[in-house]
């Protein structure tokens, strides 16, 4: 255990080392403070007189600094000059007053060594008396010096002293004061340069307010001269539109009232010959002015003088004492409290004045007014001039007078029409463009611009293949008949009816042209699948199917519609507008009111010669299989296969007979057709374990064909379930439906196939016993994106299972959104594509070895 002395000790050393740190602390956390101080100074302070006393209160708080004062060296004359100036003993009189004070001084010496001086009183004298420098003013106890320094040059001194003994400065005061001469050169330069900024400024505003001047003084010039201008264009148009003195008196009244006062105006007439005053026009409150000889009134002193005159009562009194003006006394004449006139002069000398006159003080003219009224009295004195000329020769010369009079009357009717035929030149351009780009009946864009729209579009795509197009062209069904009996005016109404309808149909920003007669196009942009341009098609097919009410009749017509989609191979409008023109054609061929998409084989037997149309002829294409398996994924097994029949043909290629089956001639052909690929899928079947699905058309189901039909399907085994369109079995008839029906009674199998794809009738599958139900592509996208048909896919699987009938989902990629739709109920899917070789037929689906088929 250690000696308690030693303990006591090494305490007292610790001790001794805390207080010395904790001093330093202090110390160093005043000089901190110190300087965070002068910073902010030097950020605020927006002058050097503020910026010192400032400094000097901050020092007052560290060090004894009552007598304190700071010397800069001018940079022009070298000499040191007091900036800041506190002293207890010396006023601000003594420093100033004696010559070099600061060069010869103890802050010359300073400033001189460019170190830090701290002397005291003795030190003081000791050094004067070495000759270092002169003692100035009053000694003090404690001189503190510090040299001010800017980018390493010494630029002033910064003095602090003290004239009581027990008042001396410590190593730490000093330190503190030489830190703040290193940061007060700079803070002296950030405000010299803010008072040099705020200087510039204040001048630049003042420079821009002289300017703000001149230019408010140049727009009151500007202003000025156009309303002279205006005046110059109003007093022009006297010398043209009026013809009758009288008028252009009037007019010249309302030019002069509609820019300064002018309630009381009167025009005179000097004649020299007879030296007369007459006034041809006088407006005055007080009464009318007749004519007079010449005399000494103030309409005289402006003629005499040709000057204008401004006459006020004091000026007024001035010119009759003056024997000027000449008043005679007349009770009836009341006299003008302030006047002005202006003489009217020509070439020929004055004519006469215009004047403006005021009672009872209502206004004073001022010499602005004055200056108005002459610059018209100088303008409309040759029109006042022109005009009593022409009344002159008119009065001797009436017969060439009538002859001016007829040109001046149509000259005024070319000034007074020529505003209105701007504006109506205006209106009938615009009505041009219109006209050249919209259809006067419908007021629908017309060939032109839609053409030049979708070769825009075009253009669009051939850039951005993403951003599909299609083209819809429109045909009215029986629209001739339309016309034949109720007469072109109502087609023209009908047209007008059709034409807002279809605007109904698509979206804003698609366009909708009438191309002539009942023809007319619509362009869908910005599509992402042919379904969009479908379902434009069924809404116009819809709302042509209401029927039409004029002259009391009810007309039923309806709408064609041929549809062409974006394609890379289309590189002209006119390739566009034929292939949708063709699908149009086929459509309204088909049977009208209808709409068809545009296919190759629209076009392609177009050829006249016989072997070119003998090409197409379905019976004689080389065929072969191609099924799907339909996958029940609660236990991943193929439960059947749907088998589709395609022929190799020599445009299309590889083409399901699904999409052949349109394009033949004749019905008989399309019967023919149907059975034999029938047969092949019967063939087929018997070889193979699965159950197979197979499409029929519904022209089967029709007495004709039924015992035929019937007669094949008991040949060959019931391996096979035959689909039918819900599209096609929608428009069958009666007949075919209980043929139908009768299948299913014969125990054949019999299934609904693209179910919902344009609306969800729950009827046809309560009615007949389907097997199966392939729900269409479209339905399936529609429920997976729109929560709304989750409720009619509710009511299918409702009725499905009550029926026992199996619903498979049916559509592209439809293994992408397998797990959505198996959270609505749904087990089977297609799945995986067997392709069956073109040369090779085999027995079964696996084996590949007999020869190719035909039809």
């Amino acid at each position: 255990m250690e000696d308690p002395a030693t303990l006591a000790n090494r305490a007292s050393y610790k001790n001794k080392k805390l207080n010395k740190l904790l001093q330093k602390y202090k110390q160093r956390n005043q000089l901190q403070h110190a300087l965070i101080q002068l910073s902010e100074l030097a950020n605020t302070v927006a002058e050097l007189t503020q910026l010192y006393p400032a400094i000097h209160e901050i020092l007052k708080q560290h060090l004894p600094s009552n007598s304190f004062y700071v010397v800069l060296q001018n940079q022009y004359t070298q000499s040191l000059e007091l900036s800041y100036f506190v002293d207890e003993k010396d006023g601000i009189s003594v420093p100033i007053q004696e010559s070099h004070h600061f060069s010869e001084g103890i802050t010359g010496f300073t400033f001189r060594k460019g170190e830090t001086v701290h002397i005291d009183k003795h030190d003081m004298a000791r050094l004067s008396t070495e000759e270092q420098f002169k003692l100035l003013g009053t000694p003090a106890e404690h001189w503190l010096g510090v040299p001010i320094k800017q980018n390493q040059q010494i630029i002033g001194v910064m003095v602090t002293q003290s004239y009581d003994v027990s008042l001396a400065y410590n190593e730490h005061q000093v330190n503190l004061l030489e830190f703040i001469s290193l940061y007060l050169g700079t803070a002296i330069e950030r405000v010299k340069k803010r008072e040099l900024l705020e200087s510039e400024v204040k001048m630049r505003t003042r420079a821009v307010m002289q300017s703000n001047e001149a230019l408010n003084k140049e727009i009151e010039n500007r202003k000025r001269a156009l309303d002279r201008q205006q005046i110059l264009f109003k007093i022009s148009e006297l010398a043209t539109q009026f013809t009758d003195i009288d008028d252009v008196y009037k007019q010249v009244h309302r030019i002069i009232r509609s820019i300064i006062f002018a309630d009381n105006l009167y025009i005179a007439l000097y004649d020299k010959d007879s030296n007369w005053l007459s006034f041809p026009y006088c407006i005055d409150e007080v009464g009318d002015y007749c004519p007079r000889p010449f005399a000494s009134g103030y309409s005289e002193l402006v003629i005499s003088t040709e000057r204008s005159q401004l006459i006020n009562s004091a000026r007024s009194q001035q010119l009759i004492h003056q024997g000027v003006v000449i008043r005679i006394d007349d009770d009836s004449q009341k006299p003008a409290s302030s006047w002005m006139g202006a003489p009217l002069k020509t070439a020929n000398g004055v004519i006469g004045l215009i004047a403006c006159q005021a009672y009872d003080g209502q206004y004073e003219f001022t010499h602005e007014d004055l200056e108005l009224i002459s610059f018209i009295s100088n303008q409309i004195a040759s029109v006042l001039q022109t005009h009593l000329a022409n009344q002159a020769l008119k009065q001797s010369h009436q017969q060439l007078e009538q002859r001016v009079a007829d040109k001046t009357k149509a000259l005024q009717q070319s000034n007074l029409h020529l505003q209105m035929q701007i504006e109506e030149r205006k209106k009938v351009e615009k009505q041009l463009y219109h006209d050249a780009h919209h259809d006067p009946l419908t007021g629908l864009p017309n060939r032109s611009l839609f053409l030049t729209q979708l070769e825009k579009t075009l253009n669009k795509y051939q850039r951005h293949p993403d951003y599909n197009f299609s083209v819809l062209f429109i045909d009215l069904d029986k629209f001739k008949d339309i016309n034949d009996e109720l007469g072109h005016q109502a087609g023209d109404q009908f047209l007008i009816w059709v034409s807002k309808a279809f605007s109904e149909c698509i979206r804003d920003h698609d366009l909708l042209a009438r191309l002539a007669g009942d023809e007319f196009v619509v362009l869908l942009d910005h599509l992402s699948d042919k379904q969009q341009a479908e379902d434009v098609a069924k809404r116009i097919i819809k709302v042509m199917q209401q029927p039409f009410v004029i002259k009391g009749q009810t007309v039923y017509s309806g709408a064609s519609i041929g549809i062409t989609y974006s394609n890379k191979r289309y590189q002209h409008i006119d390739e566009i507008i034929r292939d949708a023109d063709a699908a149009m054609y086929y459509a309204k061929n088909a049977g009208k009111g209808r709409y068809e998409f545009y296919h190759p084989l629209l076009t392609a037997g177009s050829a006249s010669n016989k072997a070119d149309t003998e090409q197409h002829n379905l019976s004689s294409l080389s065929t072969h299989f191609r099924s799907t398996d339909v996958v029940d994924f609660s236990n991943n097994k193929v439960q059947l296969q749907l088998l589709e029949i395609f022929g190799d043909h020599p445009i299309l290629g590889s083409t399901s007979f699904e999409v052949l089956k349109k394009f033949t001639a004749e019905k008989s052909e399309l019967i023919d057709l149907e059975f034999a690929l029938l047969r092949k899928a019967l063939v087929l079947s018997e070889t193979h374990q699965q159950e197979l699905l197979f499409s029929c058309a519904t022209v089967l189901l029709e007495n004709d064909n039924f015992s035929h039909l019937c007669h094949l399907l008991k040949q060959h085994s019931h391996n096979v379930c035959l689909l039918f369109s819900e599209e096609e079995l929608r428009f069958v008839s009666n007949t075919q439906l209980q043929n139908l029906e009768t299948l299913t009674q014969m125990e054949f199998v019999v299934g609904l196939t693209d179910f919902s794809k344009d609306r969800c009738d729950l009827s046809l599958i309560s009615k007949i016993d389907f097997s199966y139900l392939l729900l269409s592509s479209t339905f399936s996208k529609r429920v997976l994106q729109q929560p709304c048909y989750e409720v009619q896919l509710q009511g299918v699987l409702a009725v499905t299972k009550i029926r026992q009938c199996k619903v498979i989902a049916k559509g592209p990629a439809i293994l992408n959104f397998r797990t959505l739709l198996e959270n609505h109920g749904l087990q089977l899917f297609f799945g995986k594509q067997v392709n069956y070789d073109k040369k090779n037929l085999g027995n079964t689906l696996l084996e590949r070895s007999s020869r190719p088929l035909s039809l």
